[in-house]
């Protein structure tokens, strides 16, 4: 096998990864690393600059690539989810968006349970939810196709299925759990859309094994576990 890609089931950037590579078809070996061992640390150090996951080895290629978007964007030989010229440009800001404005909001709540001390807690949940709301608010207008400056295509966030859409489905996913969006009714809409395209339906069936060492696993919907 070629191309092997580390990480794991409960990683939202590792769904990212996954989700592409389902909808590119590519045959693949999975490896899962866990970071609680020092040898499997060790590992990543060696695969990612940054020693995160997920990675992705093509042993053909004698070549390592970290960092998702740029993964998707090495394995999508036929840019299928980036597209050329402003199209692709687009779907790069909308890729921005969810990794940085939607994970990078939800991610303090997940790391104040899990490494600060409890009366930091409240504090860090609000700033985040406040960041959460202003993106949630963003994606709504995207995907309101008479307030949006481009129809919405086929019910994606940027056109057709696309990078951007492999990126949100693990940040609404979370961050969903953590600050719910339900008074958001076209992004509501989106994800049902997300959750039944059978590359992420693949993907969060994976996780459902793990998702009970998510921190907040109470607040997982039960269709989820």
């Amino acid at each position: 096998m070629t191309l092997t890609l580390y990480g794991h089931p409960l990683s939202s950037f590792t769904h990212k990864v996954l989700v592409a590579m389902y909808e590119l078809g590519l045959d693949f070996d999975f490896r899962l690393v866990d970071l609680g061992q020092p040898e499997e640390r060790a590992l990543m150090g060696r695969l990612s600059p940054m020693g995160k996951m997920p990675a992705l080895r093509d042993d053909q290629a004698a070549l390592s690539v970290a960092e998702t978007s740029v993964i998707i964007e090495y394995l999508d030989r036929g840019h299928v989810l980036i597209p050329q010229g402003a199209a692709g440009r687009e779907v790069r800001i909308w890729d921005r968006i969810f990794d940085m404005h939607v994970q990078g909001a939800m991610q303090p709540i997940v790391d104040a349970r899990l490494f600060m001390d409890k009366a930091a807690e409240p504090g860090v949940t609000a700033h985040s939810r406040a960041a959460l709301d202003r993106a949630y608010a963003d994606i709504e207008r995207q995907l309101t196709p008479h307030e949006s400056e481009r129809p919405a295509g086929e019910g994606w966030i940027a056109g057709r299925f696309s990078l951007a859409d492999c990126a949100a489905l693990p940040a609404l996913f979370y961050a969903g759990i953590l600050h719910p969006f339900a008074d958001h009714p076209h992004l509501s809409a989106y994800f049902e859309r997300l959750i039944a395209r059978p590359s992420a339906a693949r993907v969060l069936d994976e996780a459902k094994p793990w998702l009970h060492m998510f921190p907040f696993h109470d607040l997982v919907p039960a269709r989820f576990r």
